[in-house]
């Protein structure tokens, strides 16, 4: 499973983007896909989840009711809108994908190229 994540850059305060996570392998319905990210000078966290068989979605607390995860079956693609963006979302994005559907980073075995994310004040 190969996973390519675009759509970062920079934006202010209160505005929107929209991370796009193009998903391409045999197997690329298989696994569940997530978001995480990781800030300058700190771990990185997750962000969202969301699982392939029902379609469970998981956030972290600081991102509910701004950030919304979501998949394309068609096109292979797994997004993630963000909105009332703020400056401490600014990160490094990932995309990720799991066999078992988790918020754990340490669960998740492929990895895409992160995607920076830039909210000024």
């Amino acid at each position: 499973v190969q996973l390519q994540a675009s759509g970062g850059g920079l934006v202010q305060a209160g505005g929107s983007l929209r991370l796009v996570c193009s998903v391409s392998g045999r197997t690329r319905n298989s696994y569940a896909k997530g978001w995480f990210r990781q800030a300058p000078g700190k771990e990185r966290e997750f962000v969202a989840a969301i699982n392939r068989s029902d379609g469970t979605k998981d956030y972290i607390d600081s991102v509910k009711d701004r950030f919304t995860i979501s998949r394309d079956g068609v096109k292979n693609t797994v997004y993630l809108q963000m909105n009332s963006l703020k400056p401490e979302d600014t990160a490094v994005y990932y995309c990720a994908a799991t066999i078992s559907y988790s918020i754990r980073s340490e669960t998740y075995r492929y990895w895409g190229q992160g995607t920076l994310v830039t909210v000024s004040s």
